[in-house]
C-alpha cells in the first residue's frame, strides 16, 4: 500500500495525460470519460509486443491487431466492440488465435463545463467466442468508472477505478491515474501508473508512458511503452485511431 501511495503522488508531480483533438481510449490504460458524437464511428487499432516472467515461466506476447470499434448512439451513449489476434510463446511453446469478443457500452453520466469535469461508466461483456487455445471458456465482465478534470487548456487529469471478473474467484479491483499535457496542436504526451488487486488481495503495480500525434482532424497515431513496478513485465505498442462521420457544430 505504501508503494501505491508513492506512485499516486509521483503521478501528480510528474505525469501527463493524453490531450488531443481526437479523444481516444488508447494508448493509455485510463479510459476517457468522453463519448463520441452520435452517428460517428471511431476505430482504434494497433499492435502490442509484451514480455512477462514469473516463477521461471517466461511469456512473450504479440497482439496484432487489437481493434476497438466505437459507435455513437447519442451524445452521451456509445456502443463498443473489441477483438484482437493474440500470439503467446511460453518457455518455447507457441499458442495463437483470436481472443474472446468484448461487447460493451460507455455512458457519460456528467459533463460540467463550468467545473471542467466529466464522469462516465464503461462496461464490457466478455463472450467466450475465441479460438480454443485462447478463449477463457467463460463469460466475464470489465467495468470502469472514468472521471476527468481539465486543469487548464493544455493539462488534464483522468482516473479510473474498476472491477473485472472473468468467471473465476473473486475478481480484480483495477485502477489507473493519468495526467497529461498538449505539447502543441498535434502532439500530446502522458505518464501513468496503473494496476490491480488480484482477487482483492495481491497488488500488481505497473507504469506506462507515451505520446500521440494528430495527423489530421480524423487520424491520430500513438506510441506507448510500459513496465512492471513490482513484477517482471515490459511492453511497447504502436497504433492509430480513425474517426469517421465526425459531426461539426
Amino acid at each position: 500500500m505504501t508503494k501505491f501511495i508513492y506512485i499516486v503522488l509521483l503521478c501528480f508531480l510528474f505525469s501527463y495525460n493524453l490531450s488531443a483533438q481526437i479523444i481516444t481510449d488508447r494508448p493509455d490504460q485510463t479510459e476517457s470519460s468522453s463519448t463520441i458524437d452520435a452517428g460517428s464511428l471511431q476505430i482504434e487499432t494497433g499492435l502490442l509486443i509484451g514480455f512477462e516472467s514469473e516463477n521461471s515461466i517466461s511469456t512473450r506476447q504479440l497482439l496484432a491487431p487489437t481493434t476497438l470499434f466505437r459507435y455513437g448512439i447519442t451524445k452521451a451513449f456509445e456502443l463498443r466492440l473489441l477483438s484482437q489476434f493474440e500470439t503467446f510463446r511460453t518457455n518455447g511453446f507457441s499458442t495463437q488465435g483470436i481472443s474472446d469478443l468484448q461487447i460493451g457500452t460507455k455512458i457519460q453520466l456528467l459533463r460540467d463545463p463550468t467545473k471542467n469535469t466529466e464522469i462516465a461508466f464503461l462496461s464490457h461483456l466478455i463472450v467466450p467466442t475465441g479460438s480454443p487455445e485462447i478463449t477463457l471458456d467463460n463469460y466475464g465482465v470489465i467495468n470502469k468508472l472514468s472521471i476527468s478534470h481539465g486543469i487548464n487548456d493544455d493539462v488534464g487529469i483522468g482516473y479510473n477505478i474498476g472491477y473485472d471478473n472473468f468467471g473465476e474467484a473473486s475478481g480484480n479491483l483495477t485502477y489507473s491515474i493519468a495526467l497529461g499535457v498538449s505539447v502543441n496542436d498535434r502532439v500530446g504526451v502522458y505518464i501513468e501508473p496503473f494496476g490491480e488487486f488480484t482477487n482483492f488481495e495481491q497488488h500488481v503495480s505497473s507504469f506506462d508512458a507515451g505520446f500521440t500525434y494528430l495527423a489530421n482532424e480524423n487520424l491520430q497515431f500513438d506510441f506507448s511503452f510500459g513496465t512492471g513496478v513490482n513484477h517482471n513485465m515490459n511492453y511497447i505498442s504502436l497504433g492509430f485511431s480513425w474517426l469517421m462521420n465526425k459531426k461539426t457544430e
